[in-house]
């Protein structure tokens, strides 16, 4: 689940987020943080289904990084992507995508500068 990139810290997520697996996300966020990381890259390509708990995972993460000026960028396909773009969609039906600095790959969100 987890890599480095440079600076980054790398979080692989695949299959869902939800009530069950949100927290282990969010654990894994916490522990990056507590290791001195604050340069944290959550892969969400491979998540296919992702509820209420899974955003509010994502929020609480951004607001962790945020407090220790640190980065947090997300990996998401384009909503309009056959495979991966629930997690995209989701965030921009309930109105909160524009909070997170969203990438297409891993190579784009390692590298570019901060938005």
């Amino acid at each position: 689940m987890q890599a480095e990139r440079g600076d980054w810290v790398v979080l692989r997520v695949s299959g869902e987020m939800d009530l069950v697996t949100s927290p282990a996300v969010r654990q894994h966020v916490h522990d990056a943080v507590a290791e001195g990381r604050h340069a944290v890259v959550l892969d969400l390509s491979e998540v296919r289904f992702c509820d209420s708990s899974g955003v509010g995972v994502l929020i609480a993460a951004r607001r962790l990084m945020r407090s220790c000026s640190g980065q947090l960028r997300l990996i998401l396909p384009p909503q309009d992507a056959r495979d991966g773009s629930h997690v995209n969609r989701v965030l921009a039906a309930l109105g909160v995508r524009r909070l997170f600095e969203v990438y297409p790959d891993l190579a784009a969100a390692t590298t570019a500068t901060a938005a």
